[in-house]
């Protein structure tokens, strides 16, 4: 698959001083762009399937499976790329406190 070209759709549904929680979509070939966790996170995912992570030590891939969430420290820092031939989806939760 072509390198990634469209970003992921972001889309915000709680932001309080305690968490936000977005939704985020991946046509095929569509890609975060390069980011830091400054918190805390946990993934829900939507869908059931591989996603590529690309980060300074080179790219690996992470099997999810919808509904089983992973949590991660803050400080991760990568890219996360679909390339898969259909659409993604998960939900992320960033713990503030």
């Amino acid at each position: 698959m072509p390198e990634p070209m469209a970003k992921a759709v972001a889309t915000v549904q709680i932001d309080n001083d305690r968490v936000r929680v977005t939704e985020w979509r991946f046509a095929s070939g569509s890609h975060t762009g390069q980011h830091r966790h400054e918190y805390a996170y946990v993934v829900v995912p939507l869908t059931t399937g591989p996603l590529a992570i690309r980060s300074a030590t080179g790219e690996t891939i992470s099997q999810l499976t919808a509904g089983a969430p992973y949590y991660r420290d803050a400080g991760a820092e990568h890219d996360v790329i679909n390339r898969n031939s259909g659409e993604f989806a998960f939900i992320e939760i960033e713990l503030k406190r």
